[in-house]
């Protein structure tokens, strides 16, 4: 059943950028400088969803902040973003980032800390507050003398700007 509805989100996550890319092609960028909404970040290891807010601090630099929950899990995220614009497709750029998280596990007496790097692309859809966004963020984390890389998680969601 998880699978299902993560199958029907990436179906509908596709579709929208693949409409609003061909949109784009003969329309304004309209940039934004604050977004706010869902992120999902799958993957070797859990699944993690929760509320994320980026913001704009000058025009190719951002921060990302996000509350994650999954699996007893509760994690935070932070991260910095360098953004750059795609050819002549008005609002699509790529960007690269790298933050740090700090996980809560249920029934664990220590945090886990982890060092997060990404790099994705970036769709404000024109003319409407909607922005959509995937990346690979794959995570080294550090805990109670033991450490680990997860290379295979991946970031996607979608933004209410303004």
């Amino acid at each position: 059943m998880k699978l299902s509805i993560f199958k029907t989100i990436f179906t509908a996550l596709s579709m929208v950028v693949a409409v609003s890319l061909v949109r784009a092609q003969t329309t304004q960028l309209q940039p934004y400088k604050t977004g706010v909404g869902l992120l999902i970040d799958v993957g070797e290891g859990i699944t993690l969803v929760g509320p994320h807010a980026k913001h704009f601090f000058a025009p190719n630099h951002a921060g990302e902040a996000g509350i994650l929950f999954g699996s007893e899990t509760t994690g935070i995220q932070l991260m910095y973003q360098y953004h750059q614009t795609i050819g002549e497709v008005q609002g699509l750029q790529w960007y690269l980032g790298l933050g740090g998280s700090v996980y809560f596990e249920k029934d664990v007496d220590k945090p886990t800390f982890g060092i997060v790097p990404a790099g994705g692309l970036d769709y404000k859809i024109n003319k409407a507050p909607l922005d959509v966004f995937f990346d690979w963020r794959p995570k080294f984390l550090f805990w109670d003398g033991d450490t680990d890389f997860l290379a295979a998680r991946f970031g996607f969601g979608l933004r209410f700007t303004f």
